[in-house]
């Protein structure tokens, strides 16, 4: 919603009870263009007699690309007595120069009731001279023209009858070092070089250089200086807060009345940017307690000229060189002291009474509040795990090898349909064996078409997400977010730094993934697999790295002899238990043709043996169909875990109980890729053996449907018809008839 008006203050200007039904449904339509939720509309529309629970949600899913606006909301609104703030001021008016641009920061720091005023000491040693040359070398290079006025005119005040001495455009025809060398050789008769003043008006003189064509803005030749002069406190105080302000003051000058002038450097390099710093300048002053004249603004202003007697009192140089050096670092130590960082403490203060530990959301992985990276190559099923962990969260369970504790999830899906999404939470729980009994904990806010970069998304989740309590959010996946060059630290870290105010706003942990970096990761850290630079492994408190396992023809043969061996034990028992008991011993189970035996002898029923090899075909399809994973993680917060292994078998990663998976080693890129090839490089007789395995393998696992076909096998293989049809006239134990592949007699 940025830099957009707020509607929900205008609803209050709505009353739903006087609108029809259809005037209604428009601000629904409204809301849900602007961006807002079904709650926003419901919460209004509650006080109206005719409301019906859960009706405005049931329209809200309804309400697409209906081009109905926020205008219809203001306009309504407007109809009913709502003004824009600008009309509503009585105050409004085009902006002038005179004019201040508030800024949205708090720069106060300076609370004047209780700063002590410095005192001011008039010079004893009275040196008019010293005081102009001293003042121009201040503030004016030799060859600038210097603008000075010692000619006034009277005007009489209405109310006192006095008169009251106005300055006239003066001079500007002199140059800083003319001035100067002219005032060394006046004897102390200033007079003769600037000329005659009266006491009772005093002298000025324009604090910039001009050009010496006229004494106006336009005739300014550089902005480095601006005015400051409050005159409505006492001059002790003024000259305390103008030192703790820290202004890069160039010369401080007494006016011989009532106020300091400080001549303060803003080395603007242009009209424009002169105007942005002196807005600034004055937006800090007076919220310190300094009440400034907006008309000293200008900068080609008169200021009080030192070395004169005004009405018996002297205009003096009260210091120079105050203050910070310049311009910048002023500005950047002003910043500084207004960030909203916390103030640095003393640990011996809480030493002895230290703040309590975030909760953890998944026990001994991740605290409430923080953020944790999942890692994986693509087809890890990264986003499986990601919708997993809602369901453990919301029902507080174990994910994976770690149990979670209860609470609300927000699962921000950036990259499927909605439809897709929605099916995989329902495939995902049913996948655990879970019943939804508080499917109430998960929100979903799905994106996909509408992905904005993350430094404006986070804003908006934040808006929408803020009174949720949500104790966690799930960011699936950062790609369709990223900003910036993921290689550029800088850029990154900007990018990460989105996740924190996440997690800060809404106290919810963040949890998101990312992709592996091209190219083996066997031989790396959990925490250099990521891809792009080392800021996504250093910006998380726990990253949980996935790496996929290599199975060899031996595991996946004893994972298909070990369920073909589970499935026979499992139909004997069902037809004749006692067989089962009395005949089948421990060493037989784990024996593929002595439980053969066993179901031949006893699965006498063809229909009973036939739905138990339809059973094998599938499960050993299944086998051959998932994959094996390596799960390894880096924490800020907890010791580091033992590895993990799992399987991924669509839709859930499973804990490998069987312990088969230990002893794989991960892929080491270690050699370069020509001698890799080299060592794998097999004889013409391993090849073939490899290619007619590969052909009996694809040819068992497409055996689950009535007829494999020659297009079925070679999208098992990830190779062409062509090719299979080669590599079974070269395997040479089968026959293809019209596409269907059998096997021949023996």
């Amino acid at each position: 919603m940025e830099n957009k008006m707020d509607l929900i203050p205008l609803l209050k200007y709505i009353d739903p009870a006087m609108l029809d039904y259809q005037e209604w449904l428009n601000v629904g339509m409204a809301l849900k263009t602007e961006g807002y939720t079904a709650a926003d509309w419901d919460s209004w529309s509650v006080s109206d007699s005719r409301y019906k629970t859960g009706e405005c949600f049931k329209k809200w899913t309804t309400f697409e690309g209906n081009g109905i606006t926020g205008a219809t909301i203001t306009q309504m609104a407007k109809d009913n007595g709502w003004q824009p703030k600008y009309l509503s001021d009585e105050n409004a008016h085009e902006l002038d120069w005179n004019d201040e641009i508030s800024a949205d920061a708090d720069y106060k720091f300076i609370d004047k009731n209780w700063i002590e005023g410095k005192e001011i000491v008039e010079p004893v040693h009275w040196n008019p001279v010293s005081e102009i040359t001293r003042y121009l070398e201040a503030l004016f290079q030799s060859t600038d023209n210097v603008g000075y006025v010692t000619e006034t005119y009277a005007i009489t005040d209405e109310e006192t009858g006095e008169s009251i001495y106005k300055p006239t455009k003066g001079a500007s025809d002199r140059t800083a070092g003319q001035l100067i060398e002219a005032l060394n050789k006046c004897e102390g008769d200033i007079g003769s070089v600037l000329g005659d003043y009266k006491e009772e008006a005093g002298a000025w003189i324009r604090f910039n250089p001009l050009d010496g064509k006229g004494v106006k803005n336009e005739n300014v030749s550089d902005f480095r200086y601006a005015l400051v002069e409050s005159d409505n406190m006492a001059i002790d105080k003024q000259n305390a807060i103008l030192r703790e302000l820290e202004l890069p003051i160039a010369v401080l000058v007494h006016s011989g009345k009532r106020s300091i002038h400080a001549i303060v450097r803003v080395d603007a390099p242009n009209y424009d940017e002169y105007r942005k710093r002196v807005d600034y300048l004055y937006n800090v002053c007076k919220k310190n307690g300094l009440s400034l004249d907006n008309q000293n603004r200008n900068p080609s202003r008169l200021s009080r000229l030192p070395g004169i007697v005004r009405n018996g009192k002297k205009q003096f140089i009260i210091d120079t060189n105050i203050g910070k050096a310049d311009w910048e670092e002023w500005h950047e130590w002003i910043e500084d002291l207004n960030d909203d960082l916390p103030d640095i403490e003393s640990l011996e203060d809480v030493f002895e009474n230290l703040p309590e530990l975030s909760p953890p959301i998944i026990e001994g992985i991740l605290r409430q509040g923080h953020k944790m990276l999942i890692a994986g190559p693509s087809k890890a099923g990264k986003s499986f795990s990601l919708i997993a962990l809602s369901i453990a969260i919301a029902e507080g369970v174990k994910w994976l090898n770690w149990q979670c504790t209860q609470g609300r999830v927000l699962y921000v899906n950036l990259e499927l349909d909605r439809p897709s999404a929605l099916h995989r939470f329902k495939d995902v729980y049913q996948a655990m064996g879970l019943r939804p009994n508080n499917i109430r904990n998960i929100d979903i806010w799905n994106l996909r078409g509408k992905v904005v970069p993350m430094d404006k998304l986070a804003p908006k989740l934040i808006r929408r997400a803020q009174k949720k309590g949500f104790t966690a959010v799930i960011i699936d996946p950062i790609y369709k977010v990223l900003t910036g060059d993921e290689n550029s630290a800088e850029q990154m870290a900007h990018f990460t730094n989105q996740f924190d105010k996440v997690a800060t706003e809404l106290g919810a942990s963040v949890i998101y993934c990312h992709h592996h970096s091209k190219g083996g990761q066997g031989g790396k850290k959990s925490m250099d697999r990521s891809s792009g630079s080392g800021v996504f492994a250093r910006d998380p408190d726990a990253i949980i790295d996935l790496v996929e396992l290599e199975l060899s023809e031996d595991i996946l043969k004893q994972q298909a002899e070990k369920v073909t061996c589970e499935v026979y034990s499992n139909a004997i028992k069902q037809v004749n238990f006692n067989y089962f008991d009395e005949n089948v011993g421990p060493d037989d189970e784990q024996s593929v043709s002595q439980m053969y035996t066993h179901a031949k002898r006893i699965l006498t029923d063809p229909a009973i043996a036939a739905r138990a090899e339809a059973e094998i075909s599938r499960a050993v399809q299944t086998i051959n169909m998932r994959s094996a994973w390596r799960v390894e993680g880096t924490l800020r917060e907890y010791p580091k875990f033992e590895a993990v292994n799992m399987w991924f078998q669509y839709p859930v990663h499973r804990i490998d109980e069987t312990g088969i998976l230990k002893d794989i080693k991960l892929d080491e890129p270690s050699k370069p890729s020509w001698k890799q090839n080299f060592d794998k490089k097999k004889s013409p007789e391993e090849a073939k053996k490899a290619r007619n395995d590969a052909v009996d393998a694809a040819y068992e696992a497409c055996s689950i449907d009535e007829e494999i076909t020659i297009k079925a096998m070679a999208e098992y293989m990830g190779i062409t018809e062509r090719t299979v049809r080669n590599r079974i006239k070269e395997h040479g134990e089968f026959d293809i008839n019209e596409g269907n592949v059998t096997r021949k007699e023996k």
